[in-house]
């Protein structure tokens, strides 16, 4: 598989449609969007292959007159171009009073570069008939594990990405993949029923295809496990976070927090502790497309603005956020590349990419060592943020009791995590060697706006309230 076709003949007609365009503005851009997505999946009842959400295909026009940002996306910019600029100057049509006051953008800084860019795709190597046999043949083998597995669950999401991004100074086109691979379970035993789940994933289908059949075995025992879990006594403990767990506060505490848009409308408390201590001196925070490997990783954004590794917490301080070409502008800072839209059709946002802690100098034998009793806390469930107040909350599927520095056999579920962000992070006193980055993950804007994004880090030693 290679770069949209489709797209790739389009490039002359975006140059024409920004030639009608650009004596109304001062910058003009067009991003041309082709997503293919596909889901394979087989249970005990049935088997299905599906197109995915998130195929889609078409264009959006961005557009700045020294004051404002103009967007007008469209699934076809065929016929007169001329015409279609005239069409898209009679829907941006504002009243002048509000357009007086409307703020100043900084001049957009559009450095010259024509690049393309490509990774390796092997999905034109697996027929359909493969991967719905492939997805039987994982479900038949759980549900022959244990008796107690009523239900098994395989499933394979996986896509391609094309992106054509033209500006008065740019032409960019990327090409990427990313395959998702997940077997769940649902494990019954007297009146107790709970699920487990394992996944794999890769930009290449034989890697996230490959890797699954080793997590079988663990998958139905964690199940087990999970079935004699009992509810947690709240309180505030010393806990350690798997890598999950460590990028699920990564995502909450200072993603969602400094995404810079907000910055912009005054909703993040963020803003006012740029240079400050939000978090202990032993901890390092990035976000960035070009932070780490996973799905949320690309070569340029939405604006067209390359991928970058941006370090948001440094030594404990707090140093910058991440913004898109709009907020950017707005606040006068550079973009970071973290220009994202869930769609050709939906507004582009300040959005997380790989967000992460630095790895430490701790080993994870050593950190559990230290805890007189506690939980290490496993598995990302689900988060939430409040950025104007920098409360968060964060479910972990499970945890495993502590005492006297050892892993016990008892587990809790669920586990739900809160507390006021600088308290949480300052409270970090020890970070593993080890690092791991979630890559298969999605997240809305509030209860929209969906992009995908991954997480991750470290092992940390934390003290927080959980219930």
């Amino acid at each position: 598989m290679a770069f949209s076709e489709f797209l790739d003949g389009k490039r002359g007609e975006i140059k024409q449609l920004i030639a009608e365009l650009s004596p109304y503005f001062s910058y003009v851009s067009v991003l041309a969007t082709d997503v293919k997505a596909s889901q394979v999946m087989a249970n005990r009842m049935n088997s299905a292959i599906n197109e995915g959400a998130a195929s889609e295909c078409g264009f959006v026009v961005k557009m700045n007159d020294g004051r404002s940002f103009f967007e007008y996306s469209t699934d076809d910019i065929g016929g007169d171009k001329k015409a279609l600029a005239q069409e898209i100057l009679q829907s941006l049509e504002i009243n002048p009073d509000l357009h007086k006051d409307m703020i100043t953008a900084n001049p957009i800084a559009d450095d010259p570069l024509v690049q393309s860019f490509e990774r390796p795709c092997d999905f034109d190597d697996y027929s359909p008939e493969q991967l719905i046999d492939y997805c039987k043949n994982i479900k038949d083998k759980l549900l022959a594990m244990d008796a107690h597995v009523v239900n098994a669950v395989c499933s394979l999401n996986f896509f391609t990405v094309s992106k054509l991004f033209i500006s008065n100074d740019k032409e960019l086109d990327q090409f990427y993949s990313w395959a998702n691979a997940y077997a769940t379970v649902v494990y019954k035993d007297g009146d107790k029923m709970v699920q487990a789940r394992e996944g794999t994933y890769s930009n290449l289908m034989r890697e996230a295809l490959g890797g699954l059949p080793a997590l079988l075995e663990k998958l139905v025992t964690k199940a087990k496990k999970l079935s004699t879990a009992k509810p947690i006594e709240p309180g505030v403990y010393d806990c350690i976070t798997d890598p999950s767990i460590t990028g699920l506060i990564a995502h909450e505490a200072f993603g969602h927090g400094v995404e810079m848009d907000q910055f912009v409308k005054d909703r993040a408390l963020a803003k006012e502790y740029v240079g400050k201590y939000v978090a202990s001196p032993i901890c390092n925070m990035h976000d960035g497309a070009a932070a780490a490997f996973s799905t949320a990783s690309y070569f340029f954004d939405d604006d067209g603005v390359l991928a970058q590794d941006t370090q948001i917490i440094k030594d404990g301080i707090l140093v910058r956020g991440i913004s898109d070409l709009t907020s950017a502008s707005e606040l006068k800072t550079s973009p970071t590349g973290n220009g994202r839209r869930q769609s050709y059709k939906r507004k582009a946002y300040a959005r997380m990419t790989n967000t992460f802690f630095e790895k430490g100098n701790d080993k994870l034998e050593d950190m559990i060592a230290s805890i007189k009793h506690g939980y290490m806390l496993f598995e990302t469930n689900n988060g939430m943020e409040d950025p104007k107040n920098w409360q968060i909350q964060c479910t972990a599927e499970y945890g495993i009791e502590i005492i006297d520095g050892k892993l016990t056999d008892n587990y809790v579920a669920p586990v739900v995590m809160s507390g006021y962000v600088p308290d949480v992070l300052k409270s970090i006193s020890m970070i593993s060697d080890d690092f791991q980055v979630i890559g298969s993950g999605s997240c809305g804007k509030g209860y929209k706006e969906w992009v995908r994004v991954s997480d991750g880090g470290p092992a940390l030693k934390v003290r927080v309230k959980l219930a």
